[in-house]
């Protein structure tokens, strides 16, 4: 009878394990992608930033009155990189995520050191980044950061 019961709770104990791991998420595939959006803007890669940033992207940025959509996004990237910014660091120190089926909510904190100038520029804050997934590749139509620090502003 005790071996029996040992067998049973160690079966239910597989069980529980097993349903743990398959209901999580392996978000490396999408930390990779939303670091490259970054990346993409910082080095005005105006082709990667079209692929990542859809046509239908809504942008709200720290310290901006105007919202921005993709044309903005291109265009912010491309004065960035024409006043000689190039990016020093950029650290996610503390990321949170959410999945709604195809859509993804990155919460982070993030820590961005660019040179513009000569000059260094440090921003801290945080951004909440929506991804979708279409055609089985992830997007990011939307973000919004506020900032504690310098008011350099991160990818749009």
């Amino acid at each position: 009878m005790r071996k029996l019961q040992i067998l049973i709770a160690t079966a239910c104990l597989l069980f529980l394990s097993a349903a743990v791991i398959a209901g999580s998420q392996d978000d490396s595939e999408l930390l990779k992608v939303r670091r490259s959006v970054w990346l993409v803007w910082l080095a005005n890669d105006q082709e990667a930033l079209k692929r990542l940033v859809p046509d239908d992207t809504v942008v709200i940025s720290a310290g901006e009155a105007k919202w921005k959509h993709q044309a903005e996004v291109l265009q912010s990237a491309a004065d960035f990189h024409v006043a000689g910014g190039k990016l020093i660091s950029l650290e996610f120190p503390r990321t949170e995520v959410q999945h709604f089926g195809d859509v993804a909510i990155i919460w982070s904190e993030y820590v961005l050191q660019v040179e513009v100038g000569g000059k260094r520029e440090k921003t801290a804050g945080r951004v909440t980044e929506i991804f979708v997934k279409r055609n089985g590749q992830w997007t990011n139509p939307g973000w919004h950061t506020d900032s504690q620090g310098s008011p350099t502003p991160p990818p749009a």
